[in-house]
């Protein structure tokens, strides 16, 4: 008898390539809801006075205040830790859904709409905005991807 493996998916990675792409991803993944996280509580009165600004939110601007980083942190403990990293995956990609939806409909409904990001994140433009949590939004459903992938193994008999 002879095993032979076949993929589910058209490309295949190696177990040691597979483990790299996936922690070099959740390796940006914390590195950004880290940093954003540490911008949002080191100012955390101009973060608030930011959102007490925007229409949409303002009504819960002070407990969006500390539930966004804290929601952050919470996030990159999950990704650090490598049994609940999938975990972290998922809840990194519904949070940075949950951002984009959130500038997307600011940017429709608010007239002057300020970047609470923190840190150089805020240099970006809204567009830019939108296409760089695409971007890790699409990278952290790949990371999750590669995570779940299972290989069949097939027996040749002979």
């Amino acid at each position: 008898m002879e095993s032979m493996i076949f993929k589910k998916q058209s490309f295949y990675f190696s177990e040691l390539t597979k483990d790299r792409i996936v922690v070099s991803i959740r390796l940006a993944c914390m590195f950004l809801f880290l940093y954003t996280a540490y911008a949002k509580v080191i100012d955390h009165d101009r973060f608030l006075k930011g959102l007490s600004n925007v229409h949409l939110v303002s009504g819960f601007a002070f407990y969006i205040a500390w539930l966004v980083p804290i929601t952050e942190t919470l996030t990159f403990i999950l990704l650090l830790i490598p049994q609940s990293a999938k975990l972290g995956l998922y809840l990194f990609v519904l949070l940075m859904i949950l951002f984009t939806i959130y500038i997307i409909s600011a940017l429709i409904w608010e007239k002057d709409l300020p970047c609470l990001c923190g840190g150089a994140i805020e240099k970006l433009t809204w567009i830019q905005h939108i296409w760089f949590n695409l971007a890790f939004i699409l990278l952290a459903i790949f990371a999750i991807r590669l995570l779940g992938s299972k290989y069949i193994i097939k027996k040749q008999i002979k």
